[in-house]
């Protein structure tokens, strides 16, 4: 049976790997109902971050075959449709279907696909809603790690990110998977995604990287999600230093490290940039030294990356 791969994208964290699975499921139990073709096989493009590697112990999962270039291959993408997030060569491969939460981004096709984006906190709320309406029951373990997906990408209702329907959505999966007490396996989870022991400054700046074009300027965005940011308080330099490192070597306009305090509900932005005036417009914020603390500023893809996207522009 022929092969479709379903992958998140680069610097997977817990959604990009847990909805490739539970959709890779879903899509499987269409085939055996004769509704599709195609064997569907979660892939991932990257090594599993402590959280996700928690989660898939916790529901009983191995991690996804490592796939990160798309020639000759057919492909559904969860969880982004930005050309720098995906896979090499995506133009040599064939995408199927694409399943995301974030704006729409700069892949295109040349044939028409089935393309599902919804404003929510999460790519699992919307694989979830897919479920219901083609009423396929939902075994406890991607119960389980569907809502984890849900608890990590929304930092557990508190990210502006969060809708109604990743609440509902989780608080619904958390009773198949036989999860009684969420705040507990929130924290469970949070400790695990702070985990920064033995990691190098570069292994830590790309656990959650990502890269966009920003009116014709190569800007990236990493995020270190932390219960505490006081556990990274004495490694500051050592990640600026390899922020400087890695602009260098791949020719960056700005790389901004959001090191977001989880329970402050905050973010404190290392900024690295060739027009540090232009971070400062953005968020009408004074850099001193090398970061600037932003209250309530949680959400890359909300808070985050829009202003920046317009100060760039402008």
């Amino acid at each position: 049976m022929e092969k479709i791969y379903v992958v998140g994208h680069k610097n997977p964290d817990t959604d990009s790997i847990c909805s490739a699975i539970a959709y890779a499921y879903f899509r499987n139990k269409r085939v055996e109902r004769g509704e599709l073709k195609g064997e569907a096989v979660p892939a991932r493009q990257g090594d599993l971050n402590p959280e996700t590697k928690f989660v898939l112990e916790k529901f009983g999962f191995e991690p996804p075959e490592l796939l990160t270039d798309a020639t000759g291959k057919k492909v559904i993408l969860v969880d982004h449709s930005e050309r720098a997030q995906t896979l090499d060569n995506i133009d040599k491969g064939e995408i199927i279907a694409i399943i995301d939460h974030h704006k729409i981004g700069d892949i295109t096709t040349p044939n028409p696909i089935v393309f599902i984006a919804m404003p929510c906190g999460c790519t699992a709320t919307i694989i979830k809603r897919l479920f219901e309406i083609f009423n396929i029951e939902i075994p406890p373990n991607i119960a389980g790690i569907m809502m984890a997906s849900i608890l990590s990408d929304t930092l557990y209702f508190k990210s502006v990110t969060t809708t109604k329907k990743d609440i509902d959505a989780a608080k619904e999966l958390a009773k198949i998977a036989g999860v009684t007490d969420l705040d507990a396996f929130a924290m469970e989870m949070f400790k695990a995604k702070s985990d920064v022991a033995g990691k190098t400054p570069r292994e830590l700046l790309m656990r959650d990287f990502k890269e966009y074009n920003m009116a014709g300027n190569k800007v990236a965005i990493a995020q270190l999600e932390l219960i505490n940011i006081d556990i990274v308080k004495d490694m500051k330099d050592d990640l600026y230093s390899e922020m400087e490192k890695l602009k260098k070597e791949k020719g960056y306009h700005s790389i901004l490290l959001m090191l977001t305090d989880i329970m402050k509900e905050g973010t404190e932005l290392l900024v690295l940039s060739d027009k540090v005036e232009i971070i400062e417009k953005a968020f009408n914020k004074k850099i001193e030294g090398k970061s600037v603390w932003l209250e309530g500023i949680m959400s890359r893809k909300k808070q985050v990356v829009p202003p920046l996207e317009k100060a760039f522009s402008g």
